[in-house]
């Protein structure tokens, strides 16, 4: 009997501090699922408060605006007429950038190969090419980061002859873009003013950026070029406008007549976004659609500031 009780207290004294250590775990893991789901109900509350401040500002422009915005981590999305065709102004520059990489891996186009600037390349509107002397050379991979930090329209436009623009449309439907074509060059107004046109989507542009964070457009090192030069994109006066300045945003911006857009990543403290905001008006000038562009991405910050 002695040697039974002595066998219960020993079992006992190792049974109760495990039952307490695994009640402990439990109660923990129960509290992190509770705080979890306390988080994810708070967050759902505050996209939707997102979606309808969204929709308000898109409701007061004046003009036409199509609009992607998505929560990387969650896999959220908010959208407004995703699918209509915009002109693309400059961004048509993205998958450019990314055909002439992929050009690169197939052997068509050597990024170290210098290219000597001519007078018949330079063209009217952004980029400092158009000032440059002729005669001066220029890497390839040197004018595809000048088509995309200065959106350099002469460097795209020796880009384009180098490669062909149906390589490029090709290469376009390859990444798997729905509506986005070149049927001129960029900065081509002529052909512009026959009725000419180049055309994207939000859902396009939207589609294009998440291959490059995903880092799955052409291959990884691709999309790690790709991303390294829109975050030094150096128009400020949209998607970063309100912004805190230390935050990471890799962009690119267009502008034309009657067209202003901006479309990047954002890599924000709490967490990363995707913004595609495309628009076409009737102003004179551009203001007003920085301003929705700049409001919409301040609004989209604000929901990932919120966050616990």
């Amino acid at each position: 009997m002695r040697k039974r009780n002595v066998l219960i207290s020993l079992l006992l004294i190792i049974i109760l501090p495990a039952g307490t250590i695994f009640s402990y775990r439990y109660y923990l893991s129960y509290k992190e699922t509770q705080i979890n789901k306390l988080i994810f109900e708070r967050k759902k509350t505050n996209w939707l408060a997102l979606r309808l401040k969204l929709a308000n500002e898109v409701a007061n422009f004046k003009g036409e605006a199509g609009i992607v915005i998505k929560d990387l981590a969650m896999n959220w999305e908010i959208s407004f007429n995703k699918e209509q065709l915009f002109p693309s102004a400059s961004l048509a520059k993205v998958p450019i950038m990314a055909a002439c990489f992929l050009a690169s891996r197939e052997g068509r186009l050597r990024l170290e190969r210098n290219v000597s600037l001519k007078s018949s390349d330079k063209l009217i509107g952004s980029g400092m090419l158009k000032n440059t002397a002729s005669g001066t050379t220029f890497s390839v991979e040197e004018l595809i980061g000048l088509m995309i930090y200065e959106s350099d329209n002469t460097a795209t436009n020796i880009l384009t002859n180098m490669v062909g623009i149906d390589y490029l449309n090709n290469s376009f439907k390859a990444f798997g873009l729905k509506n986005t074509d070149l049927s001129r060059k960029i900065a081509d107004y002529h052909s512009r003013d026959m009725g000419i046109e180049n055309y994207t989507t939000c859902q396009d542009m939207a589609f294009i950026l998440e291959k490059i964070y995903r880092r799955n457009l052409v291959d990884k090192n691709v999309s790690q070029e790709c991303i390294g030069l829109l975050k030094l994109q150096r128009i400020t006066d949209r998607i970063p406008k309100y912004l805190p300045v230390d935050i990471v945003i890799a962009h690119k911006s267009g502008l034309e007549r009657g067209i202003c857009h901006d479309v990047g990543i954002v890599f924000s403290r709490k967490g990363d976004f995707l913004i595609c905001v495309l628009t076409q008006h009737k102003d004179s000038n551009s203001i007003l659609s920085k301003e929705l562009i700049a409001k919409i991405s301040l609004h989209t910050y604000n929901y990932f500031e919120q966050l616990p």
